[in-house]
């Protein structure tokens, strides 16, 4: 029998569940070898994250994986395990940061572009000096596997929410799921239009970093309720297309 779920997990599986359609629908996806994870409710020490055999695309709400930040599986209703990988990253961050109750990682081709460059993101639009003094970088050590690295993981990320993995791919958390996924979005969008300004030949203007500094403060404004507003259109989107996600 499968254990109990309380509303405020059930509420938690279907907001993750949606970001996972959100990723796929916005193209953030690489197969089945990324993930996004989400602490459960009033269990500080579990986390869910998708099986490891779904497309981004088939991701419910009943088939996410209830994991310990030790790694134990506590639900696994599809029978297909999780990323290894998965755990190190997600279980690291969960373990480490209690303000934090998403992260998301990707590997899309902006992110591993800009992860392979080696002055890492430029302010050169308006969603890229969102991260200025505000983004860790970690440095490639082969597929995350090894349960050392995850302290190493922690350090880089240090207070930041966000942090690119060099030769890798971008993370992002936060304290709820559509405030994680809203700075992914940023930053997916930032190294998009970094590979294109860099690859177009022309030179690039580059702000002063006090201007890059003054946009990363209206960002982190206190109250600013747009990525609530963003995430509530979102659901409306997938509700209206495919509401399978809640199921």
């Amino acid at each position: 029998m499968r254990p109990p779920v309380t509303p405020a997990e059930r509420a938690a599986r279907v907001d993750l569940a949606a970001c996972y359609r959100l990723a796929a629908h916005f193209r953030l996806t690489d197969l089945i070898y990324t993930h996004i994870s989400a602490r459960v409710p009033g269990e500080d020490g579990h986390f869910l994250i998708n099986a490891y055999g779904l497309l981004f695309s088939e991701i419910q709400a009943s088939t996410l994986v209830k994991v310990t930040l030790d790694g134990e599986i506590v639900d696994d209703p599809t029978g297909l395990g999780i990323n290894a990988a998965g755990f190190v990253i997600h279980g690291a961050v969960h373990r480490a940061r209690h303000d934090v109750g998403c992260v998301m990682h990707t590997h899309t081709t902006a992110g591993l572009a800009v992860a392979a460059q080696r002055d890492g993101l430029l302010p050169l639009t308006q969603h890229a000096m969102r991260f200025t003094d505000a983004i860790g970088y970690h440095d490639y050590e082969g597929i995350a596997l090894e349960l050392d690295e995850q302290q190493r993981l922690v350090h880089d990320l240090g207070a930041h929410d966000a942090m690119i993995l060099r030769n890798h791919g971008l993370l992002a958390c936060g304290a709820t799921v559509h405030d994680a996924f809203d700075l992914m979005m940023h930053l997916e969008r930032a190294c998009q239009a970094q590979v294109a300004a860099l690859g177009g030949g022309a030179q690039v203007v580059m702000p002063s970093h006090e201007v890059a500094r003054k946009v990363a403060a209206q960002f982190a404004r206190p109250g600013r309720q747009a990525p609530a507003n963003a995430w509530a259109a979102l659901l409306r989107v997938l509700d209206r297309d495919d509401p399978s996600y809640r199921d």
